[in-house]
C-alpha cells in the first residue's frame, strides 16, 4: 500500500499547491467568484463535468449498479440529461446575464424583492450538497488509512476548504480540471475494463446474474421519473451549476462546452453501472451496495493502480464539494448577508475588500459544512433534502422567469414560499426519502406561481426591457466587475 499512499499524498499536495497559485490570480470579485468569466471550451467542459460527477455519482453510481444492474445508471444518466438540457436551451442566456447568483437573476427578472427568500432556499441546498460530498470522504479515507469517520471528514474537508479559500474559483477550476483527468483515467480507462475482465467478461456476467440486471428499466419507472424530477431539473437551477456557467468566456462556450460535459456524464453513468454489475458477480453478498466501489478497488486492483483509482474517487468527491462550498459562500455573502446589511449593488466595496469578504465566507461556510457532516450520518437523506428544497422551492420561479413574461415578483415569492413549505411539511409527514414531497411540492409551487402572477399587476415594462437587454448581452458589465479581454 506504500505506493498507493504516495499517489494519494502527492495528489492532495497538488490540490493545495493549486490553491496557492489561484490565490495569486484572484485579484477581483469576478476573478475570485467566476474565474474572470474567461474559461474556454476545453477547461469549461472538464470543470463542468467534474462538479456534477461527485461522490454520489461515483460511489453511489457503482452501488446502484451492484443493486440493480445496468438500470442503476439512471441516477447519473438523469444528471447528464439535465446538464444537456441546461446547455442547449438555457446556458447561453444565463451566461449573458453577467450575474453571480441565481437570486440576482430573479431580482433582474422580477424587479427586486425576491433575493433574500430565494437566497435562503438556495443556501440550504448548497450547504447540504457540500455536506453530502464531505461525508463521502469518510468512506474513501477509511479504505486508505483506516481512520475513524470524524477524523476522515475533518482531514478531507480541511483540504477542500483550504484551496477554495485561498484562490476561489480559479483554484477550484484548476483542481477540477486535474480531478476530471484523474477521474477519466481512474474510472473509465482503468477500473471499468479491469472490473469486467475480473468478472469474466460480459458473457459470464449474464450467466451469473438474473436477467433483471440487464433490463434498462429494471430499477422501476417511478424511480426513474423521480430521478428526472430531482436531478434533471435540479441541474437546470442549482447555484453550483450556474456559477460554472458564469465562468464561460462566451455564450457559445457555455452551450457547446456544456453539451460535451453532459455527453461525458452519460458515458460515466453507464461505466458506473457496469462496474457495479461486475462487483455483484465478484462479491454477491456485500453488506451494503455502497461498499461495492471500495471493495472492488481494494481487492482487485494492483498496487499503484489502486492508488490512482482511489485518487479518482477523491477527485469526484472533492470537485463537487468545492463547487458546492463556493456556491454556498457566494449565496450567503451576496444574497443574504449583503442584503440584510442593506448594501446596494450600485455602491460596491473595492475589489480587495470584496475578495477578502468572499474568502472569509468560504472559510466560515467550510467550517459549518465540516461540523454538519460530522453530525449527520445518512448521505442519501441529506442529498434528498437538498434537491427536494431546490426543485420544490425554486424550479418554477426560475424557469418561469426565463420562459413566461407574465410571471410577477409576487408570483415568484408565493411559489418559493408555498413550494418550500410544502416540501418541508411533506418530508416531515411522509419521510425524507418519500416521493410525495417533490411531487406535490412542485405542483403547489407551480399553482401558486400561476395564480398569484395572474392575480397581481404585470411586471413593470421598464424592468422587462432591462431584462431583455441583459439576456441579449447588451447591458454593461456590473459596476464591481472590470472588463477583461477574452483569452
Amino acid at each position: 500500500m506504500a505506493v498507493d499512499y504516495l499517489v494519494i499524498v502527492v495528489y492532495l499536495a497538488g490540490m493545495l499547491a493549486m490553491g496557492w497559485w489561484g490565490m495569486r490570480r484572484a485579484r477581483s470579485k469576478s476573478e475570485f467568484l467566476v474565474a474572470g468569466r474567461r474559461l474556454g471550451p476545453a477547461m469549461y467542459s472538464g470543470t463542468m463535468a467534474a462538479i456534477v460527477l461527485g461522490g454520489a455519482s461515483t460511489i453511489g453510481g457503482v452501488g446502484l449498479g451492484y443493486q440493480y444492474g445496468l438500470s442503476g445508471a439512471w441516477m447519473v444518466f438523469t444528471i447528464g440529461l439535465g446538464l444537456l438540457a441546461l446547455s442547449v436551451f438555457f446556458s447561453a442566456r444565463i451566461a449573458r446575464l453577467k450575474v453571480y447568483t441565481v437570486s440576482e437573476m430573479l431580482d433582474l427578472r422580477y424587479g427586486g424583492r425576491a433575493g433574500v427568500i430565494s437566497g435562503v432556499v438556495m443556501w440550504a441546498y448548497t450547504l447540504m450538497l457540500a455536506v453530502t460530498s464531505t461525508i463521502a470522504y469518510a468512506t474513501i479515507f477509511d479504505v486508505l488509512f483506516d481512520i475513524n469517520r470524524t477524523l476522515a471528514i475533518v482531514l478531507g474537508g480541511s483540504i477542500v476548504v483550504a484551496y477554495s479559500t485561498l484562490g476561489g474559483m480559479w483554484s477550484i477550476t484548476l483542481t477540477d480540471m486535474v480531478q476530471f483527468v484523474v477521474k477519466t483515467i481512474g474510472v473509465l480507462l482503468l477500473l471499468l475494463p479491469i472490473a469486467v475482465v475480473k468478472a469474466g467478461g460480459f458473457g459470464a456476467m449474464r450467466a451469473e446474474l438474473p436477467t433483471s440486471y440487464f433490463d434498462p428499466l429494471g430499477i422501476g419507472g417511478e424511480t426513474i421519473f423521480t430521478y428526472v424530477l430531482i436531478y434533471t431539473f435540479g441541474m437546470l437551477i442549482g447555484q453550483d451549476i450556474w456559477q460554472r456557467v458564469f465562468t464561460a468566456r462566451s455564450d457559445r462556450t457555455a452551450k457547446w462546452g456544456g453539451t460535451i460535459a453532459g455527453t461525458y456524464c452519460l458515458a460515466y453513468a453507464l461505466a458506473g453501472a457496469v462496474i457495479g454489475t461486475a462487483a455483484k458477480v465478484l462479491y454477491p453478498k456485500l453488506g451494503s451496495p455502497d461498499d461495492a466501489f471500495a471493495t472492488i478497488v481494494k481487492d482487485e486492483l494492483p498496487v499503484g493502480v489502486r492508488g490512482l483509482v482511489l485518487a479518482a474517487a477523491l477527485a469526484a468527491v472533492m470537485s463537487t464539494s468545492s463547487g458546492a462550498l463556493i456556491a454556498c459562500a457566494t449565496v450567503a455573502n451576496n444574497d443574504i448577508w449583503s442584503r440584510l446589511r442593506g448594501i446596494g449593488r450600485s455602491a460596491p466595496a473595492g475589489d480587495h475588500d470584496e475578495v477578502r469578504g468572499n474568502r472569509a465566507f468560504i472559510l466560515l461556510m467550510g467550517l459549518a459544512v465540516i461540523a454538519t457532516a460530522v453530525a449527520i450520518d445518512n448521505v442519501v437523506e441529506a442529498l434528498t433534502v437538498a434537491y427536494n428544497l431546490l426543485v420544490g422551492g425554486l424550479l418554477v420561479p426560475i424557469l418561469g422567469g426565463l420562459v413566461w413574461k407574465r410571471g410577477t415578483v409576487y408570483g415568484a415569492l408565493a411559489s418559493v414560499v408555498v413550494g418550500g413549505v410544502a416540501v418541508v411539511v411533506l418530508m416531515a409527514t411522509h419521510g425524507i426519502l418519500a416521493n410525495e414531497p417533490v411531487y406535490y411540492g412542485l405542483l403547489a409551487s407551480l399553482a401558486a406561481y400561476v395564480v398569484v402572477s395572474l392575480a397581481t399587476p404585470a411586471t413593470d415594462a421598464a424592468v422587462l426591457a432591462a431584462w431583455r437587454e441583459r439576456l441579449a448581452g447588451r447591458s454593461p458589465e456590473l459596476v464591481s466587475e472590470p472588463v477583461t479581454a477574452p483569452q
